[in-house]
């Protein structure tokens, strides 16, 4: 695609690819990247399993499809070696620092690779223990909708409109609702906590 757009690709060509079918299909395509000089960023989505197919392990998560444990592939080292000279590991759950790289890498001359590196929330080997349900504080919310435009399930939208009147509590002049957090599907990332500009999203008691 970089060689198709030239110029007008420059800074726009992205490719998304999780980490077990890097390692079936994607190892060689990242080759001829490189070796091409194909400008563009390759993000490797490591969820430390191969989630879409059932959870099996692969040659990156160190355990053989019995559990064995075995050695435990390098991806950062095995995109060096294939001829990617800028190689970055980042944690999604950090937005600012992912925009960041992400921004970088883009501005960058060349082949990149940027591995987003987070387990599986289903996965539970591992899950830190540290990580708790969260909840909005609707003294504080003031209906912005930043957290809803992340689309994630344990967020939903509630307006005033469909609440008993004294449920309703507005912050906001042109405020029309707010929104909840289902704590039984909440993980704990803290990605919408991030984008909340007003501190209405917290940890739920």
């Amino acid at each position: 695609m970089s060689k198709a757009l030239k110029e007008r690709g420059k800074g726009k060509v992205v490719g998304v690819i999780g980490d077990g079918t890097f390692l079936h299909s994607g190892i060689t395509p990242l080759l001829n990247m490189a070796y091409n000089q194909g400008e563009a960023v390759i993000v490797i989505c490591d969820n430390r399993t191969t989630a879409m197919t059932g959870m099996q392990e692969h040659p990156g998560t160190g355990y053989t499809l019995k559990g064995v444990k075995a050695k435990e592939l390098d991806i950062p080292a095995l995109a060096k070696v294939l001829g990617i000279d800028s190689v970055r590991v980042i944690d999604p759950y950090d937005i600012k620092n992912t925009r960041d790289v992400l921004r970088e890498e883009l501005a960058r001359q060349g082949s990149s690779v940027v591995i987003s590196r987070r387990s599986c929330v289903l996965f539970k080997r591992h899950q830190p223990e540290t990580l708790k349900p969260l909840r909005v504080d609707v003294n504080k919310c003031i209906g912005c909708r930043n957290c809803i435009g992340l689309g994630y399930p344990p967020l939903a939208w509630r307006k005033f409109t469909d609440m008993p009147a004294g449920e309703v509590i507005k912050n906001a002049k042109k405020q029309e609702g707010n929104s909840f957090i289902d704590a039984d599907l909440c993980t704990g990332c803290t990605i919408c906590q991030q984008v909340c500009k007003v501190g209405a999203i917290v940890e739920a008691e």
